[in-house]
C-alpha cells in the first residue's frame, strides 16, 4: 500500500475542542474580567498566567500552599474531583466555599469554565 493510500485510509485525528474560560472581574488581578481558551488537560493556573492573570502560586504550582485558590462557579461537573491532598491544602485557603479549588490541581476540561478569584490570598508577601 502506498503512503498516499495509507494516509487516506487513516482516520483523521479528531481535534480536541478548546475550553472556553471566563474569569470574573477581580479588582487587582483582572478588573475587567478575562475570557480566553485553553487546551484541555492543561493546569488552570498555567492557562491563567499565560493570559495575563498574575495569580499567586507560592509553592511553584505543586499543590502545597493554597495561594492559587479559585472558585469554580460554572463547569465543575467536567473536572476531576479534588483529591485528599488538595482538600487538605484548601483548609488553609481564605474564603473557602463548596466551589473552591486550587488552580494548580485543576486540569482544564469541558466546554466552559467560569472562575472567580478570591478577594484575598493567604500569601501576605508576594515574591517576584
Amino acid at each position: 500500500m502506498s503512503t498516499e493510500a495509507k494516509d487516506a485510509a487513516a482516520p483523521a485525528a479528531a481535534a480536541v475542542p478548546l475550553t472556553h474560560i471566563r474569569v470574573l472581574p477581580h479588582p487587582d488581578l483582572c478588573p475587567e474580567g478575562k475570557v480566553f481558551e485553553a487546551k484541555p488537560g492543561r493546569k488552570l493556573v498555567d492557562a491563567m498566567l499565560d493570559n495575563g492573570i498574575e495569580i499567586e502560586h507560592a509553592c511553584e504550582k505543586v499543590g502545597a500552599c493554597a495561594t492559587c485558590h479559585v472558585h469554580v462557579r460554572e463547569g465543575a461537573q467536567f473536572l476531576a474531583p479534588a483529591d485528599d491532598e488538595e482538600e487538605d491544602q484548601l483548609d488553609d485557603a481564605w474564603g473557602l466555599d463548596a466551589q473552591s479549588r486550587l488552580s494548580c490541581c485543576v486540569k482544564v476540561k469541558g466546554a466552559e469554565l467560569v472562575i472567580e478569584l478570591p478577594k484575598f490570598t493567604r500569601n501576605h508577601a508576594r515574591e517576584r
